[in-house]
């Protein structure tokens, strides 16, 4: 009888099970052959604590671009965020040294790339009108069904809560009556698509405008450049480094035959640069508006040692600003930050929040929801009270510093974050700032020679300390959601309006209604502001009767509540 070829052949001794048995080991042999290195090779123990530094090191090829930077090319390169689009075949060439010009000749601008500036404009035209309508009928759109084209009418009718309908339904009240004829406007803000309608906006209603950025990190090419083609004197880009920074401010005051008379200020360098480099400008301006809180303080200094001589608007204490801006934006932006700088999960981290003002309780509110264990640093105890009915343990940095992961500060202070700290920090703790100023995280103290820079990502640095432990550091200690991430547009149109009926207020105050000093915006156009906005929600306000507003003592119109009322 013949045997198969494929039947191997009884062994002298061994059964046909057993053989059988040898023969599947002999074949798993073969074909797993590649990990007898590994099987073969001795166990080694995994080392932790002491052995940290082997597992933080990052080996450099020959020949290859090391991920190591010095500290001086640390803090002034130039990494573009998910939300901006880049052209990267110049970015080694400054702006500053580029010769460029828009479609009607003009170069009084220095951005990026002016050839960005079609994308920039399809970025600004969804921040107006929102992404679910664009407002202009395409050739696809020209075809659709009939009901289909009724019910995008009608979506057009009824803004999206995404869009910045509310400043472009102020644009179209009043450029008619242009209140704003006449104004040289000089701003120093974040350059993102949503200014660029407030910047637009504050041009159709009769203002000639020069701008800046407020922030190295934050402004958007593509944006810079659609403003720049459309006849803007913006001067601005991703990535500037400290000279940079003040000498676009200073290119944007300082013009031969062009003399500012209102200022729009977000943390007032802007202001603090007219003031000391240009006192007889200052002296003539009609009108300062300032949004931020480090801004607001520097005016009330100014006021306060008698030194402030024209009328400011502090937009940030507004309500509007404040409880829209404050705290729903940033309750949103902060985990936006977070994910796409470092990808971390927040179930079961322990964060500490160093603030809890407007800005901090929206951090703590989304940190929470994730599941995060957080903790407060405050020195307000009503704030501190406030956090401990929230449900978060009040506690002071020091007490938490070694176990926690993430550092927030929101404070609008200086060196709320010190070196001490640093150094105390456990290995990858991650370090951010969602105040305006990048002062309250000491980072000069940490471009010293024996700790090393290492850029992972943009906006991302591994600061490295000679044991192996690195903290990571994001934005720099910069403006964490503008510089990393974006914020929601229709929180922001709600800014824009502020700002711009502010500059309208003041521009048009007839002479003696605001003396040298720091204003709150009127009530009566914080209320205004909501309402332009409420009909994104489809919300209907109910009307006081006659009898009604008689018993409250109101006008049925507004305001519906005084000055001191806390909302």
């Amino acid at each position: 009888m013949s045997v198969p070829d494929a039947m191997p052949l009884p062994v002298a001794g061994v059964g046909v099970g057993e053989e059988l048995k040898q023969a599947k080991e002999k074949e798993d042999a073969e074909k797993y052959s590649f990990m007898a290195t590994v099987t073969k090779a001795p166990k080694k123990q995994i080392q932790f604590a002491d052995d940290m530094q082997e597992f933080t090191k990052f080996p450099t090829k020959t020949g290859r671009r090391s991920l190591s930077r010095s500290i001086s090319q640390s803090s002034t390169d130039s990494y573009s965020s998910a939300a901006s689009y880049t052209d990267s075949s110049d970015d080694e060439v400054s702006p500053r040294e580029k010769q460029q010009t828009n479609s009607k000749g003009s170069s009084n601008f220095c951005v990026k790339n002016i050839k960005q500036a079609e994308f920039g404009r399809r970025e600004i035209e969804i921040a107006e009108q929102g992404i679910f309508y664009t407002g202009r009928e395409s050739g696809n759109q020209r075809d659709l069904h009939d009901g289909v084209r009724q019910s995008m009418e009608k979506q057009k009718q009824v803004a999206s809560a995404e869009d910045m309908s509310a400043l472009i339904s102020l644009r179209k009240r009043a450029q008619g009556e242009k209140p704003l004829a006449g104004a040289k406007i000089v701003g120093c803000t974040h350059i993102t698509a949503q200014t660029a309608v407030l910047i637009e906006t504050l041009c159709a209603l009769g203002a000639q405008c020069r701008w800046s950025a407020c922030n190295i990190y934050s402004t958007q090419n593509e944006v810079a450049a659609a403003l720049a083609e459309a006849g803007v004197a913006v001067f601005a880009w991703k990535g500037e480094s400290e000279d940079d920074f003040w000498w676009c401010i200073d290119r944007c005051v300082n013009m031969d035959g062009w003399q500012a008379n209102m200022i729009l200020d977000d943390g007032g360098d802007l202001t603090h640069w007219v003031y000391k480099k240009y006192p007889n400008v200052f002296k003539k301006i009609r009108g300062i508006v300032e949004e931020s809180v480090t801004g607001v303080h520097r005016l009330y200094q100014l006021s306060k040692a008698g030194k402030l001589c024209v009328p400011a608007m502090n937009v940030n204490d507004s309500v509007t600003k404040q409880k829209f801006d404050n705290l729903y934006c940033c309750r949103e932006s902060i985990l936006d930050g977070l994910k796409r700088t470092t990808d971390v999960m927040f179930g079961g981290k322990q964060v500490v929040v160093c603030g809890y003002g407007e800005v901090g309780k929206g951090c703590c509110a989304a940190l929470k929801a994730l599941g995060a264990i957080v903790y407060i640093t405050e020195i307000d105890p009503i704030c501190a009270l406030q956090a401990c009915m929230d449900g978060f343990r009040v506690v002071k940095l020091n007490e938490v510093i070694r176990q926690v992961d993430v550092v927030i500060t929101c404070t609008g202070n200086k060196n709320v974050v010190t070196r001490e700290h640093l150094d105390r920090m456990k290995n990858s703790c991650i370090v951010c700032n969602m105040g305006h100023s990048n002062t309250e995280i000491d980072v000069t103290s940490l471009r010293t020679p024996e700790l090393t820079w290492e850029r992972v990502r943009s906006q991302v640095d591994h600061v490295i300390w000679p044991d192996g432990k690195r903290v990571v550091l994001l934005a720099e200690g910069r403006l964490l959601n503008l510089s990393c991430s974006t914020v929601p547009t229709f929180v922001l149109s709600i800014t824009a309006t502020t700002q711009a009926l502010a500059l309208i207020e003041l521009y048009n105050a007839p002479e003696g209604r605001y003396k040298q000093d720091v204003y709150l915006l009127p009530k009566k156009m914080d209320e205004y502001v909501a309402s332009l906005h409420l009909p994104s929600f489809d919300a209907h306000l109910t009307e006081l009767t006659d009898d009604q507003a008689k018993y409250l003592g109101l006008n049925k119109n507004g305001p519906f509540k005084p000055n001191y009322y806390r909302y």
